[in-house]
């Protein structure tokens, strides 16, 4: 009790601070603009991010005690490659700058995600280098960073790598060009950051590599030959760089099978990656597929590979069917039919636009049914299976 009421306290307090400086600015009037202007606003903003650090510091706190079990993998890495129970984790696109919105959907759902998912591009430019930064504030909230690294090219000057390709041809073959050294300068950079940090980092390269519509390292511009080649170059360009904190995700579209021609091989990949999103009626080409549907493209095929399979995208439209039972199901489901299954991350995105020409909103903590069907059910699953 003295926890809610101290927060309440703060809040409150925030509130009055806030509308004096409201009833200042209005008193004021023209007079106010100009340095007064700039005071009072600038006392506003701090008085609202003493409250958000002060909320979100009393939240990490607590978070950090709920997984407290996670220290043991964290030293052993070999545990996070065949973990016990079910890890889960979730990318939000709203964590730019602080990682509330995780809590958010963390709370929402009862539950503390041990895996924190971000998106990164290869390229030139400054937020196209390791994401430092966004990695340790995961690590300090006593999570395990995923990081989506998507190959593209476009991004990188032409003058700093002869011999590059313009920018029409560049994509064609691309994945050759990382097998033959050219950015080996910038994928070393990438692993002696990761290496530096020492502790254990997901790592999804390349993503959907047999998908020929969507990505530009996709078969339509490269071999599935290549595609291996240049997985392989990079992991050796981690090995040599000593980044034996990083578990490698393959992560192949599940729809579109071969499978077996893109594998890296055994030794190259820690987990497999798929992703499970229905998108319901929302465009001409979708339908409403069940849990079920979806990834019994994939999975028996896969489980054949010997590895553990992540999730490493679930997400369910409110467009064409029930979105609760939907998720109600798929979690069931998981506990009961897919053993092979040892992470899921939730796919937490207000507006995506990376396939429909309209955005969609895959974001469910506002959405109470399916909050609570996926508690209710995950509560149901066994303790085996179950984070502390």
């Amino acid at each position: 009790m003295p926890r809610r009421t101290n927060r309440l306290l703060i809040t409150l307090l925030a509130i009055v601070a806030g509308i004096a400086v409201v009833l200042i600015l209005s008193m004021a009037g023209d007079r106010s603009r100009g340095p007064v202007a700039n005071l009072l606003r600038q006392a506003g903003r701090t008085v609202a991010g003493i409250e958000d650090r002060y909320i979100h510091k009393k939240r990490v706190g607590k978070r950090m005690d709920k997984l407290q079990y996670l220290e043991g993998c964290q030293q052993d890495i070999s545990r996070l490659k065949d973990p016990r129970v079910i890890l889960m984790g979730a990318y939000d696109n709203r964590t730019s700058e602080s990682f509330a919105s995780i809590i958010d959907l963390e709370d929402t759902l009862g539950t503390t995600f041990p895996l924190v998912h971000i998106y990164s591009a290869w390229g030139d430019k400054p937020e196209e280098q390791f994401p430092r930064a966004q990695v340790k504030a995961i690590m300090e909230l006593g999570s395990i960073p995923v990081i989506t690294w998507e190959p593209w090219l476009s991004d990188f000057e032409q003058k700093n790598y002869p011999g590059l390709a313009s920018m029409e041809e560049r994509d064609k073959g691309g994945l050759a060009t990382i097998a033959s050294g050219m950015f080996d300068e910038y994928i070393t950079a990438w692993a002696e950051e990761a290496a530096e940090l020492g502790r254990p980092i997901f790592l999804r390269l390349g993503h959907e590599m047999n998908d020929p519509y969507r990505y530009p390292w996709g078969p339509h511009n490269n071999t599935p030959e290549t595609f291996i080649e240049a997985w392989r170059h990079v992991f050796v360009l981690f090995k040599a760089a000593k980044a034996d904190n990083v578990i490698w995700i393959w992560s192949p579209h599940p729809s579109y099978g071969m499978f077996n021609e893109f594998y890296p091989g055994e030794y190259f990949v820690d987990y497999i990656g798929i992703n499970v999103l229905n998108y319901g009626d929302v465009a001409s080409w979708s339908k409403w597929w069940s849990f079920d549907e979806i990834i019994l493209k994939a999975y028996p095929e896969l489980s054949q590979l010997n590895k553990p399979i992540m999730i490493s995208e679930l997400g369910c439209l409110s467009v064409g069917g029930n979105r609760a039972d939907w998720y109600r199901e798929a979690f069931s489901s998981i506990a009961t039919n897919y053993p092979r299954i040892k992470a899921v991350l939730f796919f937490h995105y207000s507006e995506d636009r990376t396939t429909t020409p309209q955005a969609v909103d895959w974001t469910l903590e506002w959405d109470r049914p399916v909050t609570t069907a996926i508690r209710q059910t995950m509560r149901a699953w066994p303790d085996s299976l179950r984070m502390p």
